[in-house]
């Protein structure tokens, strides 16, 4: 007989190693962060169409190009409007 024994190998509790959790914080950054993409894609679109010739923001544009005082004037006096209401 022998004094060297051998020993038994270690038993872990959790021989699989733990898979690493998304923390909520990175995936909800994750879905705003999408949200937001989407979002801006829609308003650009939709600012896009608006400038095409005939459309709201192309009469703007182009009377604003024409008479810019005039535009500032009726801009200044519709906040004026606004500001009072409130």
């Amino acid at each position: 007989m022998t004094d060297d024994a051998q020993t038994p190998p270690f038993i872990y509790e959790g021989v699989d190693p733990v898979p690493e959790q998304k923390s909520t914080l990175t995936e909800t950054l994750s879905e705003v962060s999408g949200t937001v993409k989407e979002t801006v894609h829609r308003i650009g679109d939709a600012i896009e169409s608006g400038k095409k010739p005939g459309m709201p923001l192309s009469i703007l544009a182009n009377i604003a190009r024409e008479a810019p005082l005039g535009s500032l004037l009726v801009a200044f006096l519709l906040g004026v409007a606004v500001a009072r209401r409130r």
